[in-house]
């Protein structure tokens, strides 16, 4: 399963090792949309190109700033937020994962 607000932009395969692949990819989240708590079987970097304010569950909306990076290590849940800023977020990201796995495995 995927996010329908994601496009993907290349995927490529590790020469160095070819049990892992590249996928690059820009998502755009409008307001009231949600990221769902979700993990990877690899690593995920991101740099936000146009921030916005999200909330986490049981948290106080908080500013996701433009020209921010950040990233997720493989196997740990992240993601569970809530665009409600008035601008959309738009991420660019890049996972180095394992090929033939889900790129998303969505927590309960």
């Amino acid at each position: 399963t995927d996010l329908p607000q994601r496009q993907e932009l290349e995927r490529a395969g590790l020469k160095t090792s070819p049990d892992m692949e590249v996928i690059t990819s820009i998502s755009e989240l409008k307001k009231g949309e949600t990221v769902p708590r979700h993990y990877h079987h690899g690593i995920e970097a991101g740099y936000v190109l146009q921030g916005t304010m999200v909330r986490f569950p049981g948290k106080a909306p908080t500013l996701m700033r433009t020209g921010s990076a950040f990233t997720n290590l493989r196997d740990v849940p992240h993601g569970g937020f809530t665009v409600v800023g008035d601008q959309p977020l738009r991420l660019l990201t890049v996972h180095v994962v394992d090929k033939g796995k889900p790129l998303y495995e969505w927590v309960k």
